[in-house]
């Protein structure tokens, strides 16, 4: 389908993962490789700059990466696997861990208006709120360490709807701690980074649009 939108349109295109335009985003406004890219949102996304500076063409589907061993593990509904970094890096997280602070959301609310209806209670000092940040802050920490079992890191680049607001602060705040108690050689070689609110509407599309090349060149 691709190609022969490509034929027809006769305009550059590249296919390419969105987790991985995420990482190339981030290489791109950092001015940096060895970066890891993971955006917390509906589900999470994840891609990685080698340190060459290019994106690796591996599968980097960390929502399905298991990050939790715990035979009590929420299971993840379309693969079945438990653990599943969908279940701790994402909105769904939020959710899970919202019934567990008492926080009751309607059932027929949609699953953004659910999420921004938690991060107004952030924003409006709610305890119960902040410490569901709080705790996918200690996840990413835990969860960053495991990643650097199998990815060269420099830089993690953290965003997606997740952090938006206030949220996001915490979220990179908590896993830094977590990583300078639990991963201290780690904490010293790795930067933690939650993009402006430019780089988060914007920096997506420029790292996409740079990937084509055109006829000729």
């Amino acid at each position: 389908m691709f190609l022969r939108m490509r034929k027809e349109w006769k305009v550059p295109f590249e296919v390419v993962n969105d987790g991985e335009v995420t990482a190339l985003a981030g290489s791109m406004s950092l001015n940096a490789n060895r970066v890891l890219g993971i955006a917390l949102g509906s589900s999470q996304a994840g891609g990685y700059v080698n340190e060459k500076g290019n994106i690796t063409g591996w599968l980097n589907e960390l929502a399905f990466v298991p990050v939790d061993l715990s035979p009590a593990a929420p299971v993840d509904e379309w693969s079945g696997d438990s653990g599943c970094g969908v279940q701790y890096f994402s909105q769904q997280a939020v959710f899970r861990l919202a019934g567990k602070a008492g926080i009751e959301l309607a059932e027929d609310l949609a699953a953004v208006d659910k999420l921004k209806a938690v991060q107004d209670l952030l924003h409006d000092g709610d305890k119960r709120a902040r410490l569901i940040f709080d705790t996918i802050g200690c996840y990413l920490g835990y969860g960053i360490g495991h990643y650097a079992d199998y990815y060269d890191i420099g830089h993690a680049l953290i965003l997606g709807r997740v952090t938006s607001g206030e949220a996001g602060p915490i979220i990179l705040e908590k896993a830094r701690e977590v990583l300078k108690a639990e991963f201290p050689d780690l904490a010293e070689r790795l930067s933690l980074h939650l993009p402006d609110e430019k780089s988060r509407r914007v920096g997506q599309a420029v790292a996409a649009a740079s990937l084509p090349v055109a006829e000729g060149e």
